[in-house]
């Protein structure tokens, strides 16, 4: 197989994935390293491919109306809502994003579809409280959200904003 086909055969296998697929299980599906797969998706994305990078591996990216949400809260059971609100209402949280001093704007990707895939984040998140980027910012931070089309976004919207999630809606400034 030549480099072309086995990036050939990653794209095929992440169209039909139901799933992130790690570099890990490609490789040993390919017969190369997990390097050689990073290089492969590197190279794929970098041609356009529409590739995310997850936690828990590798997916074709999705499609939808992406829209910015601003959020404030302490972590723990607010974070908790916070997802959970945007994924029961036919939400994917794309990212997160912080502004930082020394940096500029911090993103971490999340790529997070289910309550299985919050209740999995926030597990990693109760062993490493302080990795939250939120924590660098009293707990403002900016979600990416990816919706199947507008009124999806606007309902998260006005859910989270019940749930006196929503950044804006914390009264006086900041």
């Amino acid at each position: 197989m030549t480099a072309q086909q086995r990036r050939e055969e990653i794209q095929k296998q992440l169209e039909r994935a139901q799933g992130p697929l790690s570099a890990s299980a490609l490789a040993a599906q390919m017969g190369v390293s997990r390097q050689i797969v990073v290089g492969d998706i590197a190279l794929l994305r970098a041609a356009g491919a529409q590739i995310i990078a997850t936690p828990r591996g590798y997916q074709k990216g999705g499609t939808g109306v992406k829209t910015l949400v601003a959020c404030c809260h302490d972590g723990g059971e607010g974070l908790r809502r916070e997802l959970y609100t945007v994924v029961d209402n036919g939400g994917v949280v794309e990212d997160v994003i912080v502004e930082n001093p020394l940096y500029g704007e911090i993103t971490g990707k999340l790529h997070i579809t289910s309550r299985y895939d919050v209740d999995v984040f926030l597990e990693k998140a109760a062993r490493q409280p302080d990795s939250l980027l939120s924590s660098m910012t009293g707990g403002v931070h900016l979600h990416t959200l990816i919706c199947p089309d507008e009124d999806t976004g606007a309902r998260i919207r006005e859910r989270l904003a019940q749930q006196g999630l929503l950044y804006e809606n914390k009264g006086g400034a900041r």
